[in-house]
């Protein structure tokens, strides 16, 4: 079993239209005082980092899913400020959310919600960017969220204590228990969790070693904890995020993404 140090940050987002929810209180966007030292000392340069990709023989790799860039919902540029990017070396695990907001938009319409996520994350709280990696709508599309490059290990700000090493995947709305999530959606996000946990050979059903970066996670500064490589956001913080729904729907993922590995 494998030890790694990942920062694993799963940030519900603001609600569509505007309106912050009490998921997105979760965000990590920048080290505390005094804290995450270990964490900056172990991410990379850009400059420094070549991609790392699952290219060696045996290695489980798995299709990159289509992604809409994000100058499809940015538009001209960045709205607000960012700190230049972060990387880590690779992403060992995975962190599912759902954005809190409404579940019954059209999906033309995702890029407005999605710049409504960023101005609320970005914006209201001053965030360094988006939280999450990566986000996924109700029929399918998957949407580059944070910047740095798809193909690479950005440190997200999306579970707070563990977003070194890890890729946080949001679902655009809301997934209390008893509501339906559609297929598409989850088929989506195992095909982002095949692509980049194969970058590292990680099987998605498989269990990882995480060390908790700061005090606000569910573990203390330091404390090493076991994780599924692909865990819900609520795995690492004290959050109903992403809704009993969509965690009860986290098996089905692992099995469709270690599928699409060729692991089964």
């Amino acid at each position: 079993m494998r030890v790694v140090r990942a920062v694993l940050c799963c940030v519900p987002g603001a609600l569509a239209l505007g309106l912050l929810t009490l998921c997105a209180v979760t965000i990590d966007h920048r080290p505390p005082p005094g804290q995450n030292r270990a964490d900056r000392s172990a991410v990379m340069p850009a400059a420094a980092l070549p991609v790392r990709r699952a290219a060696a023989a045996g290695a489980h790799s798995a299709a990159v899913p289509r992604i809409v860039p994000r100058t499809a919902w940015l538009e001209d540029a960045d709205t607000y400020h960012r700190d230049p990017i972060r990387y880590a070396d690779h992403v060992d695990a995975v962190f599912i959310h759902h954005t809190d907001s409404p579940n019954g938009y059209d999906c033309a319409d995702v890029p407005r919600i999605i710049r409504y996520l960023y101005a609320g994350q970005a914006g209201g709280k001053a965030w360094d960017d988006i939280g999450y990696n990566f986000l996924v709508d109700r029929c399918g599309t998957v949407y580059e969220g944070r910047a740095g490059g798809v193909d690479r290990a950005v440190v997200g700000a999306h579970t707070q204590g563990f977003n070194q090493n890890t890729a946080g995947i949001a679902a655009i709305g809301t997934f209390t228990e008893g509501t339906p999530v559609p297929r598409a959606m989850t088929d989506a996000i195992a095909a982002v969790a095949a692509w980049k946990l194969g970058l590292s050979d990680t099987d998605p059903r498989a269990t990882v070693r995480l060390v908790s970066s700061n005090n606000l996670s569910r573990f203390p500064a330091g404390t090493s904890a076991e994780f599924l490589a692909v865990s819900g956001h609520r795995d690492g913080y004290e959050t109903f995020c992403p809704g009993l729904a969509l965690m009860a729907e986290l098996p089905g993922i692992r099995d469709r993404a270690a599928r699409l590995q060729g692991r089964l």
